[in-house]
């Protein structure tokens, strides 16, 4: 049986575009049977969170700012947490905020042995980082998510357009084939991080906590093992009745993609090549080219596995080198 999970977000300390990565970070746990959100929504300050609250199905908690300058959410938060927590009804909490003063909930909703998933920015103290089961930074989830679905130009992500069937423009509440694609292989890859193998079965039951509507059929098909089937860069293998996806390797593409990787790199000299700048150059080579197909979540992390380049960080700027024997 699945642990279930309830999400508790401060908005007052979170930007509601983390809302994605949060839900498909949380999803490899469990199922999220709370989803709450606490802030003064009668301030401006929290208005680009309300549509995200309907297309997430997140219920939003009052609560009014009595004094300026000070986080109102805190009381409420605890105080509903700890209703759960004496309900019985959840095998852990997700706690989403960058503020210290939940380090105690966390610490209290652990020695009653529930899990804590701490989630919350760069900035975030290192006593509420300790005090959870688990913390995950915000900005490496969001830069994970924006490398599925974006090409990078300059130093932001530009989002694809939705694709065209036919003529028409897709429909925009199905989740697109590339986007399915995407999260399949972010499955393979966090499983084969823990040297575990993905089954069907777990694809399946993943893109149904990722998208509640998905359904094979709104894509012409009548099994999930079919539909996955038709993507370039998965396979299915089938030992007696299980059925494992895995990734397609393209040794071909691979060896091409390094190699151009280093002939940019050699080119650069002594001088190096900015990585935002290779990364252009790549996806303008390589259209379709997404770092996790790779086995990466990070473009530095591949690039720096590259025999012959290393990799210098000046200032708030990367840039790669060649220092290979031969050039």
């Amino acid at each position: 049986m699945e642990e279930r999970f309830a999400l508790l977000i401060d908005a007052d300390n979170v930007s509601a575009k983390y809302i994605k990565p949060i839900l498909d970070e949380l999803s490899k746990y469990g199922n999220v049977t709370y989803k709450r959100i606490y802030g003064d929504w009668t301030s401006t300050h929290n208005a680009s969170w309300k549509e995200i609250l309907l297309q997430n199905s997140i219920t939003p908690i009052q609560q009014y700012s009595y004094t300026q300058g000070k986080n109102a959410t805190d009381s409420a938060m605890i105080i509903d947490a700890m209703d759960i927590l004496y309900t019985s009804s959840v095998e852990g909490f997700c706690l989403v905020s960058s503020d210290s003063d939940f380090t105690k909930l966390a610490s209290r909703l652990r020695e009653s042995g529930r899990k804590v998933i701490g989630m919350g920015e760069d900035k975030t103290p290192v006593p509420f980082r300790k005090a959870c089961d688990i913390f995950t930074t915000l900005e490496l989830l969001l830069e994970d998510n924006s490398m599925d679905t974006s090409k990078v130009i300059g130093n932001a992500p530009i989002f694809d357009q939705p694709a065209k069937i036919e003529g028409k423009q897709k429909e925009p509440d199905i989740v697109s084939r590339e986007q399915i694609e995407a999260d399949v292989i972010k499955i393979i890859t966090e499983n084969q991080n823990h040297d575990r193998e993905t089954r069907l079965s777990e694809v399946g039951n993943r893109l149904v906590k990722l998208y509640p509507d998905f359904d094979v059929r709104r894509y012409g098909y009548s099994l999930l093992s079919k539909f996955l089937e038709t993507f370039s860069k998965l396979k299915l293998i089938q030992k007696g009745t299980i059925v494992s996806v895995m990734l397609y390797e393209d040794e071909d593409r691979k060896e091409s993609v390094e190699e151009y990787i280093i002939k940019q790199v050699k080119a650069g000299g002594k001088q190096g090549v900015d990585l935002g700048a290779l990364g252009n150059r790549i996806h303008g080579e390589f259209r379709d080219f997404k770092v996790r197909d790779y086995g990466y979540s990070q473009f530095k992390q591949y690039v720096r596995s590259i025999q012959g380049i290393r990799l210098e960080e000046e200032g708030e700027q990367i840039r790669a080198y060649f220092q290979g024997k031969n050039s």
